[in-house]
């Protein structure tokens, strides 16, 4: 097995959650940064970080990292790298990344210089003069923060948010690792009672669901890293070997979807369906001045209307003052809300008991919290 740095991006504000997820998994050296998170490991780390991470964005083999304020620097310190360890004479290794408050700012500039870099570097060691690509794909990451320079290989492929079980969604929805960070923050259950009375595309219900059920959010899709050679097909298989038994089918999880939209409430049953989790998920089409939770013990997470538009500002600051209505201080009743809104808990009514900075997307919000009776 191979000794691998990995990296494991993220929104801001979860990686405190994705580092306990990773300690969880009994993965060494975790160090939670702005945005991101570093371990260790072999394949079978990379497999079970794939396989189980709820609120990671990706995961990353890192190649080296150093800072650089030239061209120069920058190429030098790639080429010196040992690439080969990963990517044969045949294979396809293309570049993209990102670039913030750096002296190197042109992102086509750096992708250039490290994919020439790469190929002199491949060039020496494979000693041929021209690269095919026509195999493996090796996707090559680099992210470049005040000068200093992470240059990676992605083993995901697509963003691991891409759980596989929603092929369309309305309007902007929740990302489903936001969801999933939100729903730790909740504290989900095998026995919990959710309801979310926006429940859009059924994002929220579904993480915690399959959080409920133990349901490893990579068991339905395929990773880049699969295709790396036998030692990482086979850790592959076998943390999906371990995804599977894992899977507890007995629970009594129940989560009670509503929406103002038909359509919405329609996606997310089918949503669901895909999901694997349509037994415990139920969804109507409800209003929210007409929300009520009949339950004696229940929580609620959700994602309600921001408005972007001064009119759909005032309408959604409207609608916050409705939930705080319908959304009483009760013995046994818990709420969760993402909101970028600054005067959302003047608007609900009540300051709230905890509250998180998140992003969702590139809007900044917090997670007001509600849980003591």
């Amino acid at each position: 097995m191979s000794k691998f740095k990995l990296l494991a991006p993220c929104m801001f504000g979860v990686e405190g959650i994705l580092a306990d997820e990773l300690k969880r998994l009994n993965i060494n050296n975790v160090d939670a940064q702005n945005g991101r998170v570093f371990f260790e490991g072999d394949e079978n780390t990379v497999a079970a970080a794939n396989m189980f991470l709820r609120t990671a964005e990706r995961v990353l083999i890192v190649v080296g990292s150093f800072n650089a304020t030239t061209f120069t620097e920058l190429f030098d310190n790639v080429k010196s790298l040992k690439w080969e360890g990963l990517i044969g004479k045949d294979d396809a290794f293309p570049v993209t990344g990102y670039s913030i408050n750096s002296k190197l700012f042109s992102v086509p500039d750096c992708q250039s210089i490290i994919k020439k870099a790469v190929v002199e570097r491949l060039k020496s060691v494979h000693k041929v003069d021209w690269f095919k690509e026509t195999g493996t794909v090796y996707k090559i990451r680099f992210s470049i923060q005040k000068d200093n320079v992470i240059v990676a290989i992605d083993t995901s492929g697509d963003g691991l948010h891409k759980r596989g079980y929603r092929a369309h969604s309305l309007g902007a929805p929740i990302k489903e690792t936001l969801a999933a960070a939100m729903c730790y923050q909740a504290r989900i259950f095998h026995d919990t009672t959710l309801f979310d009375p926006f429940c859009g595309s059924g994002t929220i219900l579904i993480e915690a669901a399959m959080i409920a059920k133990n349901l490893a959010p990579g068991l339905k899709r395929n990773f880049a890293a699969e295709r790396f050679g036998q030692a990482f097909k086979t850790a592959f298989e076998a943390q999906r070997r371990v995804a599977i038994d894992q899977i507890n089918k007995n629970v009594e999880f129940k989560g009670y979807g509503s929406d103002i939209d038909k359509e919405a409430v329609e996606l997310t049953l089918q949503n669901a369906k895909k999901a694997g989790v349509a037994d415990c998920i139920e969804a109507k089409v409800l209003d929210i001045k007409d929300f009520k939770i009949t339950n004696e013990r229940a929580k609620v997470i959700t994602n309600p209307p921001y408005g972007e538009r001064l009119l759909e500002i005032k309408q959604a600051e409207e609608l916050y003052k409705i939930m705080g209505g319908v959304m009483p201080k009760m013995q046994g009743k818990s709420y969760f809300i993402i909101c970028p809104n600054d005067d959302f808990e003047a608007r609900f009514g009540r300051p709230a008991d905890k509250r998180r900075k998140l992003y969702n997307g590139m809007i900044k919000c917090q997670l007001y919290s509600y849980f003591k009776s």
